[in-house]
């Protein structure tokens, strides 16, 4: 593992984290674990594959793992051989796990705590979709999961990632984060409020992290932090749990966003302590149940965690001002929705009709969540669903998407290719099996996993993976 060059940690920073420091931790402790290098980890995606079979295809590879306590999909991973990136395994290409910073894992176990299974899920700062795809992951592709991600460019980042994931229940949304309370008021039973912060907890990854932080930068950011846990309130619903977490350590954006939540809305918010969410948990417990994560507790990332629950309706926020506008869908109908299934069924696609809806635009096939019909009209969707396909007269196009989210790789349309032409199909160029498939069109796949849908033409398949996709250099793919 590389060390990293020297981390920024101003003294004015280093002196307020010296102040809110728990009695039974070292400052030594703490700047000598910002200057380690932070520890590798993985999640593995169970919408693809489970722990165990996951487990048992790694086992003869270089990879040694370390369970992470707080999720029991997570894994530290170190590696004899670092030279090739671990993103450019095959089992990172074709959805099985996510690179994931291990206390990131933390806010989705937090908001699972206890059993609950909620149906309709706000992340309100999802980008790039790490927290989103282990949503849906728990939720195993049912209800519906509205991600929504201010910045324009990472947009495309998060839906790249819950394509890649296989994810078919969520919709992404590109908002201003402060406008759900009165978009969308009690529209859902759990919401992850991951807010945007001053970093501080994030150095061991990036060093730089810190080098315009400032005392001044911090109000601020707890500022726009209020207004948006504030919102999140309004959009839960009466009963459902709300996670705030931030990936810093101050107390003016964690323990101070809380108490002023708190004391707007009294005894209609209460605190879930989350001491039992892990064996170790109490290591990091604060004495009013949140987790305070400092990077030496569990050599990992700084990170602050709380839960909350809504006990009852509070006064609405102000109507937004602005348009939804038309929304370009309309619902198939039965017959047709017949008919494209049992088309999608021959080629090797299915999916589970109580949790999903068709629904067309023109020549576009959809695939909709069920549990987010309600929300259309009620804000505007930047995507929403699974494009399932194009109709032509001669047929459908089945779009790519669907195939890594709807395929489960084992049917008789698949079309097992061996380690050297799934890396011709990851880099984008056509393939030339000794034995090609029977029909003119195949799904792609390689160890059982769906890579994409692709037409025999002769004895070459086309390859149709997105160019957005496609990867260069050295792939890691074992024989």
């Amino acid at each position: 593992m590389v060390k990293p060059a020297s981390v920024v940690l101003p003294p004015a920073f280093l002196d307020a984290t010296r102040a809110i420091m728990p009695a039974e931790l070292s400052m030594d402790d703490f700047i000598a674990a910002c200057q380690r290098p932070l520890r590798r980890s993985l999640r593995v995606n169970t919408l693809k594959i489970s722990v165990a079979d996951f487990l048992a295809r790694v086992k003869e590879y270089d990879w040694q793992l370390e369970p992470i306590p707080w999720c029991a999909e997570g894994f530290w991973i170190a590696r004899d051989d670092e030279s090739l990136r671990l993103g450019s395994a095959a089992e990172h290409l074709s959805g099985l796990f996510y690179i994931q910073e291990a206390s990131s894992m933390l806010p989705v176990s937090a908001l699972f705590a206890g059993g609950d299974a909620p149906t309709r899920v706000l992340d309100v700062a999802a980008a790039p979709g790490s927290k989103t795809t282990q949503i849906a992951a728990l939720m195993h592709n049912q209800g519906g999961i509205v991600a929504n991600e201010y910045a324009a460019s990472r947009v495309k980042v998060l839906h790249a990632n819950i394509s890649r994931c296989g994810v078919s229940n969520c919709a992404l949304t590109h908002f201003d984060g402060r406008v759900f309370g009165a978009a969308l008021p009690e529209a859902f039973d759990a919401i992850l409020l991951d807010a945007p912060c001053s970093g501080e907890g994030v150095v061991r990854k990036d060093p730089d992290a810190m080098s315009n932080w400032s005392p001044e930068s911090v109000i601020s950011i707890a500022d726009t932090q209020r207004e948006l846990i504030d919102s999140a309130f309004h959009a839960l619903a009466p009963g459902g749990v709300l996670v705030y977490s931030t990936c810093t350590l101050n107390e003016q954006e964690n323990q101070a966003v809380i108490r002023s939540l708190l004391a707007s809305y009294g005894d209609a918010v209460s605190i879930e302590p989350l001491g039992e969410l892990f064996p170790d948990a109490q290591r990091a417990l604060t004495a009013e149940g949140f987790l305070h994560v400092f990077p030496q507790i569990y050599d990992s990332e700084g990170f602050f965690v709380a839960r909350l629950r809504k006990h009852r309706s509070v006064p609405p926020l102000a109507k937004p001002s602005y348009k939804v506008g038309k929304f370009p869908f309309t619902p198939m109908s039965r017959k047709d929705g017949a008919l494209v299934r049992q088309a999608a069924n021959a080629a090797g696609l299915s999916w589970d009709d109580a949790a999903h809806a068709l629904w067309a635009r023109d020549k576009e096939i959809w695939l909709f969540p069920t549990a987010l019909e309600a929300l259309i009209g009620k804000v505007r969707f930047s995507r929403i669903g699974v494009k399932l396909a194009e109709r032509f007269p001669k047929g459908y196009r089945w779009q790519h998407e669907a195939a890594i989210a709807l395929a489960d790789g084992q049917g008789p349309q698949a079309f097992e290719l061996d380690a050297a032409l799934a890396q011709e199909w990851y880099h984008g160029r056509d393939l030339y099996p000794a034995e090609p498939p029977q029909g003119e069109e195949c799904i792609v796949t390689y160890q059982q996993q769906p890579l994409g849908i692709a037409k025999r033409i002769g004895s070459r398949i086309k390859n149709n993976l997105p160019r957005e996709l496609v990867r260069d250099g050295a792939l890691d793919f074992h024989q």
